[in-house]
């Protein structure tokens, strides 16, 4: 029994990259032996085992083929006579088909060395066609190395599986997986452009796919202004709610209309027929779900909020819930500050609106709503009374704190 360590660990030594997790690759070793050593079997589909002590996972080595359409359609091989030459020629690409003999040894039958100092992104073997994940992951790692490029051959097998109708069999639940990993690479830009260059982003993401084929706004076309403002978000360290609702204000954007009435929460209506039918077929969370609607609703408002009277500029935070979860407004302010950095071709200082949303709320949190309320009620007010008589002192906060009229700018 030899163990070796393979893929994402390896490649990540070899550019100088950190990486905690180890994955490794067990050959001479059956299911019961691995259990005799005091490993515990994990694997559901084929054997991994976690080391007794370290608790890294340790699969064993096996060859895989293809029995039906998509990612699912595999039988595994896994006995003690698999090689790990075997083994690593099942991978997706040669940079992640490298291993680690114990004493450090590089082992690399497909090239991978060579594919990492030429920055080249290369399936291992033809094979890579049998699995539409592969597309995905292609298009995720190449966020990640964003200075490498896809070989050209690599390329050309992704669209012929696209063409091919594999991408079609591909479960939301695994897309979204993949696609939010993209999204939280450094250059998330990187994916979206490689799934529309195999054909793939039309076929999972429609509604972001047309973006490239939409009339151009500002001379651009709203396409490049996507990928700029993902950028921006992973630049300023984003999370991927934040991240998402970017993209989602993309689909959506000149199409959603403000909410004025503050008894209507934004994002609560069905205006966003693209984000809305995106969000449904890739099953994405709510979080992410929840501020890409608020982000697409409130985005217009935000930009104007400097000429925004103070009674406008409390409507815009009882719409967003602000004063009760003013760490989601906060993190609505962050992706809206993203758009509207990435409305420049140039980089460009930043834009007032956050800061100045941000103050106004805090003047309206510092308001003490019980002493407002127990006030109103020994005036023998009730009900809506009392929370027009808490409204009315927040306002009063806000004009006060931010220099500005209830109906105006002062």
């Amino acid at each position: 029994m030899k163990a070796y360590v393979v893929g994402g660990a390896v490649r990540d030594a070899l550019l100088g990259r950190p990486n905690a997790d180890q994955d490794w690759v067990v050959v001479g070793a059956s299911p019961e032996e691995m259990v005799q050593a005091g490993f515990t079997a994990v694997g559901r589909d084929f054997p991994v085992f976690l080391h007794p002590t370290s608790k890294q996972e340790y699969a064993l080595a096996r060859t895989e083929r293809k029995t039906a359409p998509g990612y699912r359609g595999f039988t595994f091989h896994a006995d003690p006579a698999v090689t790990l030459e075997q083994d690593l020629a099942r991978r997706d690409l040669t940079v992640n088909a490298m291993a680690f003999d114990e004493d450090g040894t590089l082992i690399d039958p497909h090239g991978g060395r060579h594919d990492l100092d030429a920055r080249l992104l290369r399936h291992v073997s033809p094979a890579f066609a049998e699995d539409p994940v592969r597309i995905l992951r292609l298009a995720r790692f190449a966020a990640r190395l964003h200075d490498f490029s896809v070989a050209p051959q690599t390329m050309v097998l992704a669209r012929r599986m696209v063409d091919a109708g594999e991408a079609d069999a591909l479960v939301p639940e695994r897309v979204w997986q993949e696609v939010a990993r993209g999204l939280m690479e450094a250059r998330p830009s990187r994916m979206l452009q490689v799934l529309r260059d195999t054909g793939a982003l039309a076929r999972l993401m429609p509604e972001v796919d047309c973006l490239w084929g939409a009339a151009p706004t500002q001379h651009e076309p709203p396409a490049q202004r996507l990928l700029r403002v993902l950028d921006i978000s992973a630049g300023l360290g984003c999370t991927l709610p934040q991240r998402f609702a970017c993209l989602g204000h993309a689909i959506e954007a000149g199409r959603a209309s403000t909410v004025v009435d503050s008894s209507a929460p934004a994002g609560s209506g069905t205006d966003l027929p693209k984000l809305e039918a995106l969000c449904r077929r890739l099953r994405v969370p709510a979080p992410c779900h929840e501020l890409a609607r608020l982000v697409a609703h409130e985005f217009p408002a935000v930009e104007r909020c400097e000429s925004m009277a103070a009674t406008d500029l409390l409507h815009l935070l009882e719409r967003c819930d602000a004063l009760r979860r003013p760490e989601r407004f906060d993190a609505m302010l962050l992706a809206c500050e993203c758009i509207a950095l990435g409305a420049h071709a140039m980089p460009q200082p930043a834009p007032a609106q956050r800061a100045r949303l941000q103050l106004g709320l805090r003047h309206a949190l510092q308001v003490d709503t019980r002493r407002i309320a127990a006030h109103a009620v020994a005036q023998g007010l009730t009900g809506p009374a009392i929370g027009q008589a808490i409204h009315d002192a927040r306002l009063e906060a806000i004009s006060a704190g931010l220099g500005w009229g209830q109906d105006g700018v002062t």
